[in-house]
This record gives structure tokens, C-alpha cells and sequence, in this order.
């Protein structure tokens, strides 16, 4: 087949690209910008485009079909030319779907830990050597792309985003994968500039839920109320197992999973954690992995990139950066890390970045958010907020809605990273979140620099 990707540029689309091109598909792709680390990735399999921007010509009848990407505008001329020669249009889940017709599909969604669930199932199967297809949302190590699509494979496993198709396709992700498993592990009200109230938000969820084959199955975490009242809602066509935490214990900083005879060492740690693996698990019994056989090859799981990960560390200290941006992720994040070094000092640093976080109206839900925190730092950067085309936000709106007075608040990356170098690193931890850098940190860089490595 003959496919171009307009908007190859993103983090899933050019992964699709590179999986399709691996599968002996003709590639082409478009994109008005395209980052590192997608620009080196496209490079390696010659599939980056010659040159940036939009170019009708792209588009012709040789093309079997276009895979638009959720970048590209619903005015942009490629598409407009597609649609014109009236050619097939998919939007990469569909596209994914259109690949796992014929496979167990298994879609985990929820408003946090998605990507490192998605990552936990990836990692047993691959230890215990048992084929699959996937999509994820993060670069795993191990695993050379994060899209894999295969001929051969019988189950496709699916991180089920509940943002928005396409620009032409107003149905979260999600909705388009139709499951035969589906997890759910959490709803955190987001994306509220799609979802303008927790009620609408919560009842994608739902329709998710409705979506899984009869006979099906929905895994759901019971520690969740709204996720505990969707399964309660959901059809009654399908099997529903609720999870929660396992038995474990905290020693010298090691998180042990216990069963009836071993203990486990975790390489991952944290309440949230303890949960995404207790999902993961019921995941990988129903494709045949017993929980023995899990818990050993759990032992070596990293963790997904950018969640909770250890960026340096000597004998005292150690840094964490963490994609965490949402009031719950945020929550689970500085919860983990106190009660792992309990006898640390807890440095937070979030970074608000999002469409979400930077709206004044729902900066008031990160109220108590940051309270497992001992010194809570907050940055923005209002040149972001006002190329949201949001109404600005001041230092004193921000503190008063995480609800503590002695939360410290930066507009401007320099001074904050001035203030964190200038602190006396001993017996502390920090962390570092953020689906952004705080406007240019190498985080490596500067927590070597922070240690003094």
C-alpha cells in the first residue's frame, strides 16, 4: 500500500510511520515542524520529508490512502486535496483498528497511568516471550518503536487516549479501537478545552466501557469511585473484575511485591504504581501469564519514560523528572516519593503547561494536590499562557489555589533554577514535573549540575 501521513511529525504518527515502513508499506509524510526526537527517528528510515510545510502535489490517485494526523487543521491543503480526489481518509486509531480487526484487541484507558500500564503488559509479554502488536505512549526501553504492527501476532495491545480523533473526527481515541479487554484506571477531570465538565468527561468513559465486544471483559480500578460507578453502569454483556492494591512492603527504599511464599524487589515504587501493576496483571492472566510468572518478570520493569523516572542520584539525594501535570497525577507523584524516603526532605517542582492547568477556572481543583510536598515550587510562564490565547494568571491566583501559603511560585525558568541550585542538597529529594522542560531544562544536565556530579 501506498500511504502519506500529513502531519507525520507527531510522537504517535511518525512511530506509526516507521512501523508501517517495517511492515513493507510505501511511506510518504508532510509536516509544517518537525522536533527531535521524531526528526532523527524519520531520518533512520529515510522517511523524513525533503522539506518542511504543506504541499498539495503530495496528494495524487496513486495513493491508496491518507493517515492525517491530530496537527494538521481541518483547513489544511493536503486534506482538502484528499478530499476533493475523494481518497480514504484515516485518522492513526482508526488506522490502528483497521489493523487489529483480526486480533484480541486490549485498550487501556483512564486519565492516569494508561502509558505505564500499556508499558507493564509490554514488558511481561516480551520476558515471557508471547507475541503481541501494540501502541504506546512512551519510548520503553527494550523496545526500539512504540507503534507495532505485525501479520502474525493474535492480540493488539492499545494505550487508549480519550483526546480527540482527528481534526475531522471529534470522538476520543478511545472510542474508535472497540476492545475486546478494556481497563480503566482512573478518571481525573482533563482536557477541558474538549470537555467542558467532569460530568461529560466522565461519560466518554462510559461510552468506552459500552464499546467492548459482548462476552467481553472490563478490568477496573475499584479504589476509583466514577471508575467503580461506570462499571456499575456498563453494559451487562461483559465480565467486570475490579483491582486494587497488592500486599507489599517498603524496606531501605525497595518496594517488595509479597505472595504467599516470595517476595518481589520493584524496580518502580509508589501507591499509583502498586496499582497500574495490580491492572496490568489481571491484564496478562487473561492472555495467559499466571501471577508467578508476573511478578518475576515485573521484578525488572524500569518504568515508562518520563513517569516517576530517576534522572541522578548519589548517596542523599536523588532526582526525579515525571510527566505529571493533572491535580491527581500530581498527587500520586509526591505521595510515592514521600512515603518511599520518608526520612527526606520533598522538593516539588511542577511546571504548569497545559491548556488545562494554565485556565483560571480549573486551577482551583489543584487545591491540597501538592500537601505530601515539604516545600511546594510552582512555575508558569505567562508568554505560554497568552499563546494559549488564555486570560493571563498571577502569582497570587496560583497560591491560593494549591491552598498553601508557603508554596513558591516562579514566572521565569533562570531564577527557578538559580533558587534550585542554590539550595543545600542533603537528605532531600526532588522532583521535577512537567509534560513540558520548564522552558528549556535539560533535566540530566542540571540535576548533575544540582548533585555536583
Amino acid at each position: 500500500m501506498k500511504l502519506h501521513f500529513i502531519a507525520i511529525g507527531g510522537s504517535a504518527m511518525h512511530n506509526l510511520a516507521i512501523a508501517l515502513h517495517k511492515k513493507g508499506y510505501e511511506i510518504t509524510g508532510s509536516d509544517d515542524e518537525i522536533f527531535e526526537p521524531s526528526k532523527s527517528r524519520l531520518a533512520k528510515y529515510n522517511l523524513l520529508p525533503s522539506k518542511e510545510g504543506w504541499d498539495e502535489k503530495n496528494i495524487h490517485d496513486g495513493l491508496d490512502a491518507v493517515i492525517l494526523g491530530m496537527h494538521a487543521r481541518s483547513d489544511n491543503p493536503e486534506l482538502l486535496k484528499a478530499q476533493k480526489l475523494g481518497l480514504k481518509i484515516y485518522s492513526y486509531p482508526e488506522f490502528l483498528y483497521e489493523q487489529s480487526k483480526n486480533k484480541k484487541r486490549v485498550v487501556i484507558g483512564g486519565s492516569h497511568g494508561k502509558t505505564t500500564i500499556t508499558a507493564m503488559i509490554l514488558h511481561v509479554l516480551q520476558e515471557c516471550g508471547i507475541k503481541c502488536d501494540y501502541m504506546v505512549g512512551a519510548q520503553l526501553s527494550g523496545f526500539d518503536v512504540m507503534v507495532k504492527l505485525t501479520n502474525d501476532a493474535p492480540i493488539m495491545i492499545l494505550e487508549g487516549d480519550e483526546y480527540l480523533t482527528s481534526p475531522i473526527d471529534r470522538r476520543p481515541k478511545f472510542h474508535v479501537y472497540m476492545p475486546d479487554i478494556a481497563l480503566i484506571s482512573g478518571i481525573a477531570w482533563d482536557h477541558i478545552n474538549v470537555f467542558p465538565t467532569f460530568e461529560n468527561y466522565t461519560e466518554q468513559f462510559l461510552i468506552f466501557a459500552n464499546l467492548i465486544s459482548d462476552g467481553g471483559l472490563l478490568i477496573y480500578c475499584s479504589d476509583d469511585k466514577d471508575v467503580k460507578k461506570v462499571s456499575e453502569l456498563a453494559k451487562n454483556t461483559i465480565s467486570k473484575i475490579p483491582y486494587s492494591l497488592p500486599e507489599y512492603n517498603i524496606r531501605n527504599g525497595i518496594t517488595y511485591l509479597k505472595s504467599d511464599t516470595e517476595e518481589y524487589p520493584l524496580m518502580i515504587f509508589g501507591k499509583h504504581n502498586l496499582l497500574n501493576l495490580n491492572g496490568a496483571r489481571l491484564v496478562c492472566e487473561q492472555i495467559g501469564v499466571n501471577q508467578k510468572r508476573f511478578y518475576k518478570a515485573i521484578s525488572s520493569f524500569k518504568g515508562a519514560s518520563k513517569r516517576l523516572e530517576l534522572v541522578a542520584k548519589n548517596e542523599t539525594v536523588s532526582v526525579f523528572k515525571d510527566f505529571a501535570h493533572s491535580p491527581s497525577k500530581l498527587k500520586a507523584t509526591t505521595m510515592a516519593v514521600k512515603e518511599q524516603y520518608p526520612e527526606r526532605e520533598l522538593v516539588a517542582c511542577l511546571e504548569l503547561h497545559t491548556f488545562s492547568s494554565l485556565n483560571a477556572e480549573f486551577l482551583n481543583e489543584y487545591r491540597s494536590s501538592m500537601n505530601y510536598a515539604d516545600k511546594a515550587i510552582v512555575y508558569f510562564n505567562p508568554h505560554t499562557i497568552a499563546h494559549k490565547k488564555l486570560p493571563s494568571i498571577s502569582t497570587e491566583q496560583v497560591r491560593q489555589a494549591f491552598g498553601r501559603e508557603d508554596v513558591i511560585v516562579y514566572t521565569n525558568s533562570e531564577t527557578l533554577q538559580k533558587y534550585l541550585l542554590n539550595q543545600t542538597w542533603k537528605n532531600k529529594n526532588l522532583l521535577l514535573m512537567s509534560s513540558g522542560n520548564f522552558d528549556g531544562i535539560d533535566f540530566s544536565e542540571f540535576a548533575y549540575k544540582l548533585l555536583g556530579l
